[in-house]
């Protein structure tokens, strides 16, 4: 978790927990569970940001050819003086990039409420570079605490090629009513709690191997951004509606909450 910039390729699947479990078990002559939480398996929880035009949640829905989006984020229980991750996500031509520091939450918290008027040098940071990316970021956009998204997480890495990356993430939930994200994984569920987001992370190309048995097991590969389905959820009343919001489904069964 500690790496602070780097970039790869993703594709994302939307799978059922029974196809989960399958995969879990015929990866594991390629894939060791990650080194962090426990077996590979820990929460993440994230604070979101957007401005008051929805102008991040848009750039991502029209899949422009370069976007970005920013996240304060922290991994299982933590408290305000525990390790916080500010990262700036970029996307350009299905090349993601991310360029991300670690800082106190409490200096996340005070940086986010005195910004930097008073400079940048006195925020305790392991990257003054990208805290100077992040801050131009957010004033270029006037960006805005948005919303926490949370959910559990089964990690796993190659054992022979160790930039191979699978992530399982269950229990998609989000909430916009309390943005502490020391408060823990919770809110409503944006995708239906008996289906899984995977991603598959590679810097080149998906292994002869995986790609069998994810078409072997009929995965079907879906773009859905978590962002997007969770701002679709929380603030439906404020967005566009139509047949173009996320459509999270498998078998052309919807099973989102867009409405």
């Amino acid at each position: 978790m500690a790496i602070e910039i780097f970039s790869r390729r993703e594709q994302k699947y939307l799978i059922t927990r029974e196809q989960y479990e399958q995969i879990v078990k015929e990866i594991a002559l390629y894939m060791r569970p990650d080194k962090y939480g426990r077996d590979g398996k820990y929460t993440v929880t994230s604070l979101y940001f957007d401005n008051q035009d929805h102008q991040i949640y848009f750039e991502t829905k029209n899949k422009l050819k370069y976007r970005q989006k920013l996240r304060l984020r922290v991994y299982d229980k933590t408290n305000r003086e525990g390790i916080a991750f500010f990262e700036v996500k970029q996307k350009h031509k299905n090349v993601v990039n991310k360029r991300r520091m670690t800082m106190p939450l409490s200096e996340a918290y005070r940086y986010l409420e005195e910004g930097s008027e008073q400079g940048l040098s006195s925020y305790q940071t392991s990257n003054p570079q990208v805290l100077r990316e992040i801050d131009h970021f957010i004033r270029f956009y006037q960006l805005e605490p948005e919303m926490v998204v949370s959910y559990d997480r089964h990690a796993f890495h190659g054992v022979n090629d160790p930039e191979l990356r699978i992530t399982f993430d269950l229990e998609l939930r989000c909430r916009n009513e309390e943005l502490s994200i020391e408060a823990g994984p919770y809110g409503e569920h944006f995708i239906d709690p008996s289906y899984v987001v995977l991603e598959v992370k590679v810097n080149d190309s998906v292994p002869l191997w995986l790609a069998r048995i994810l078409q072997n097991l009929d995965c079907e590969q879906k773009s859905a951004s978590k962002f997007c389905t969770s701002k679709e959820l929380l603030r439906k009343h404020e967005l566009p509606q139509g047949e173009w919001m996320e459509n999270t489904a498998i078998g052309g069964m919807e099973y989102g909450t867009t409405e």
